[in-house]
């Protein structure tokens, strides 16, 4: 596996890889990887010749008062692990390369940036958006993989690529989960045993509103407050939304129908979780 720092170079590496031909599949990471994150890996060398990652904290996604500071950088870790996967680049650059100097230009979503996630972190969607357009540009890859656990930003990250005109396929992967159904997340190192233990509401509200579709229940309201009457039942964990969605406009919808997402945000103590599940009905 090569490593490679800067955008220029990277332009360069991903420029010949075309250039023989080779189909390019990338995986945009923050680092801190997990199973979730090399299970990307694994369709990507599945699906394509060549596998880049990328490994950049992005601090254009996190507010004033979110954890980027102390955001997992765990880059030798990790290192090892795609090394493992066989990946073939490891894109690695500083935030001074990624954003020059009096960068100014940013790119945004209107209309689906504000919805879920980004009620309550403003301005997140701009900087997901801004940084995984650059990684396009840089990389150019035939198909870029991301997890269904980011649900709203791979919505998000799809209508860029179809209002850009930028040619990349986009894939979505399933939430890898632990045994007892925590979706994996680069967060969940921060809570200690007992919030570990709490958090597990997140994935017990969305298996009891899907319960109660498959029962014949398809009014929205109704999931929702079953959604909402679950989490409540764990005094540990503040809700930050439960919502009931089309996948791909964010909408909210009044009844199930076809697919539809259910979407969960909470605090656990300090640390911000999410999770999901996508609901199929034929009605």
């Amino acid at each position: 596996m090569r490593t490679v720092q800067t955008p220029d170079e990277m332009h360069s590496v991903c420029r010949e890889v075309r250039r023989r031909g080779k189909r390019l599949g990338l995986v945009p990471t923050m680092g801190a990887l997990h199973d979730g994150h090399l299970s990307l890996v694994r369709a990507a060398r599945a699906q394509c010749d060549v596998v880049a990652v990328s490994l950049f904290v992005n601090p254009l996604q996190f507010g004033p008062n979110e954890d980027y500071a102390k955001y997992p950088r765990t880059l030798e870790r990790d290192r090892g692990m795609l090394e493992a996967e066989q990946v073939d680049y490891l894109f690695a650059p500083s935030a001074d390369q990624m954003y020059p100097p009096g960068a100014t230009t940013f790119v945004e979503v209107a209309g689906l940036s504000e919805k879920l996630d980004g009620q309550s972190r403003p301005g997140h969607f701009r900087g997901v958006a801004t940084v995984v357009a650059k990684l396009f540009h840089v990389v150019e890859p035939d198909v870029a993989f991301f997890g269904q656990k980011d649900a709203a930003q791979l919505a998000i990250i799809r209508r860029m690529v179809r209002d850009l005109n930028m040619g990349v396929e986009v894939v979505g992967c399933p939430i890898i989960r632990e045994v007892d159904g925590l979706a994996l997340s680069s967060r969940n190192q921060y809570l200690d045993a007992r919030q570990r233990l709490s958090a597990m509401v997140l994935y017990r509200s969305l298996c009891q509103v899907r319960a109660l579709l498959e029962g014949g229940e398809h009014r929205t309201a109704k999931l929702i407050e079953c959604g909402k009457r679950t989490m409540a039942e764990e005094p540990a964990a503040r809700l930050d939304y439960f919502a009931v969605v089309d996948p791909d406009t964010l909408d909210a919808v009044e009844e199930v129908c076809r697919t539809t997402l259910v979407a969960v945000a909470a605090w656990v103590g300090s640390t911000r979780l999410i999770d999901n599940m996508l609901l199929e009905s034929e009605k």
